[in-house]
């Protein structure tokens, strides 16, 4: 049971056929997290945003991203943390991922943008059952980088669950 879970969660981390990824490196509320380089469109000094009444909290705020309106995301949120406050360091990050089959841009609220780096999957490991401060199955796996444990965040299964109009799926603590 144990290895077909790990397969599993393996499965869904795009390595390479050299066992690798390319990954943008950036915090949030104090803890590494990690995206594919390909999923990024843009990194963007934060701007104004609009308030979104009766939108999820998750994603209760929208930008003008080049003339197109996209939803601005608080990731802080999904990971139990408290709402991230601008800093001099923040960041959006445009991202564009597939939900519900069709392409979704969304901006993600970064603390601070650090690298583009490569990761191994030889340093990668499963999310603890237990000791783990966040909804397991928003992490699709755990990396070490440098001196740090960097999470690579499961943004369909975040984002999936209020496409589907199911706010309940999303932790908010």
């Amino acid at each position: 049971m144990q290895q077909d879970e790990t397969r599993s969660t393996s499965a869904q981390v795009p390595w390479n056929h050299e066992e690798q990824l390319e990954v943008l490196v950036f915090d949030i509320g104090g803890q590494s997290f990690a995206l594919e380089a390909v999923l990024v469109r843009e990194i963007l000094d934060m701007m104004p945003e609009t308030r979104v009444p009766g939108a999820p909290p998750l994603v209760g705020h929208v930008i003008n991203f080049r003339g197109r309106i996209i939803p601005l995301a608080d990731l802080h949120l999904a990971f139990g943390m408290t709402a991230g406050a601008s800093t001099p360091d923040s960041r959006i990050v445009v991202i564009e991922i597939e939900l519900g089959g069709e392409p979704a841009m969304i901006g993600l609220r970064t603390d601070k943008v650090h690298e583009v780096a490569t990761f191994s999957a030889t340093t990668r490991e499963d999310a603890p059952v237990v000791g783990l401060r966040w909804r397991r199955e928003h992490v699709r796996t755990l990396v070490r980088h440098h001196d740090d444990i960097v999470v690579l965040p499961d943004l369909t299964t975040i984002f999936q669950s209020i496409a589907r109009g199911d706010t309940a799926d999303v932790s908010i603590h």
